[in-house]
């Protein structure tokens, strides 16, 4: 028998596994036949899921953790057992913005911490206020932009305008002055250099080396009763997560997602994020980053709930919700490691045996205890050198308070 399921999608390359899932069989062998909805804002997508017109939807990690939070519209509690990728955004600036940066791209992204400052500076020599494009206010793009600015002393409410606006229309408010520079998933950065309009100038990847962004999301109480389903689509997933990942098929990745029914851009701009390739300044080479984007390995797509706890220091730092210890529960079991572990029992895919860790405390490659298989995991550096400690919440909030 075969189920329908039908899940809500924002053209972007990093819904490569949604849709590699569809095109490639491995939902149907799962006995799942996926209808994948194309939506155009991520507040859209949320009432999508919300209201129950899809089952499930590829979602804005602080955004599942702040609509169960009772942050955004309606109230709704929300699971997300599957991260579909980490990484893959960047901040872009207009071209007569990023003159007043470090002229030397490469320079520029390999130091964030250097070029924050550089940024807090051109601040004042703008002709206004800045006014930053961001996704979504819930979206990893936005606290990781707010993470960063703060770092040179930059007040993101009061120094500069963060203007929402959904991925595909941040080229062309860019290019009509809306906006001087924006914050999103590829390839819509890589499409504004591609015009000339714009310059990168940071890359999430360097922000927070792979810094949680995209999940699987259910209503929780859908996810649930429908339990054989879900292990089901989660199966077919990690299946379609290791074909992304493979080299060998990107080309052919590139192809699919620059379809109108996906992405709908040229699949050479799309290719960049997927092999590692950024080009930061129109005619430059491009600049490899190996882990700017990744979908299975290192487990990747496993939902660690100090992650989900990161998400919410963050909404708490910014004084989007008041921190109490039942809201930093509620916010870390958004996160369901316990599901992810049912359905991927029988299959070869590492899995962690813990589900909590401290974020960015890993340097370099490092093996770690799993339940099948050997698992590494690559770096998860802060670029401040922070680490993120779930136990210790308080002592690392406190440590921002003289900031803001």
């Amino acid at each position: 028998m075969t189920t329908t399921l039908r899940i809500a999608f924002l053209p972007l390359t990093d819904a490569a596994v949604l849709a590699v899932a569809r095109e490639r069989g491995f939902a149907e062998e799962e006995g799942i036949a996926l209808d994948l909805v194309r939506t155009t804002s991520w507040a859209t997508l949320r009432d999508r899921l919300v209201f129950g017109q899809v089952q499930a939807a590829q979602m804005l990690a602080p955004l599942a953790v702040a609509v169960t939070l009772g942050l955004s519209q309606q109230p709704a509690a929300l699971a997300a057992p599957y991260k579909l990728n980490v990484n893959g955004n960047m901040l872009v600036m207009a071209s007569d913005f990023a003159k007043a940066l470090e002229p030397d791209v490469a320079a520029r992204l390999a130091d964030p911490l250097g070029t924050a400052h550089d940024f807090a500076a051109a601040i004042g020599l703008w002709k206004r206020k800045p006014i930053i494009g961001v996704v979504h206010r819930f979206s990893s793009h936005a606290l990781m932009l707010r993470y960063w600015l703060a770092s040179a002393g930059v007040d993101p409410d009061r120094d500069v305008l963060l203007r929402v606006l959904p991925p595909s229309l941040t080229v062309e408010a860019l290019r009509a002055g809306e906006v001087d520079g924006f914050i999103a998933g590829e390839p819509w950065g890589s499409a504004s250099v591609e015009a000339g309009l714009a310059e990168t100038v940071a890359v999430g990847e360097r922000i927070w080396q792979r810094g949680v962004e995209k999940v699987l999301a259910f209503r929780e109480n859908w996810m649930e009763a429908n339990p054989e389903t879900v292990d089901a689509l989660l199966r077919a997933l990690a299946r379609a997560a290791a074909w992304c990942d493979d080299p060998a098929h990107r080309d052919e990745l590139a192809e699919l997602l620059a379809r109108p029914r996906y992405v709908d851009q040229p699949a050479d701009l799309i290719r960049r994020a997927l092999g590692g390739a950024v080009v930061a300044r129109a005619g430059e080479a491009a600049l490899p980053m190996a882990d700017f984007m990744l979908f299975a390995r290192e487990a990747t797509p496993f939902p660690w709930r100090s992650q989900a706890l990161w998400i919410y220091s963050q909404l708490v730092r910014w004084k989007m919700v008041a921190h109490e210890p039942a809201m930093a529960a509620k916010a870390a079991s958004v996160f369901r490691p316990d599901i992810f572990r049912r359905a991927l029992a029988d299959s070869d895919v590492p899995m962690p045996g813990a589900s909590m860790k401290v974020e960015g405390a890993v340097v370099s490659p490092l093996g770690v205890g799993s339940r099948r298989g050997e698992l590494t995991l690559g770096p998860d550096r802060f670029f401040d050198g922070r680490i993120f400690d779930p136990e210790r919440m308080e002592d690392y909030l406190a440590d921002f308070a003289p900031q803001h």
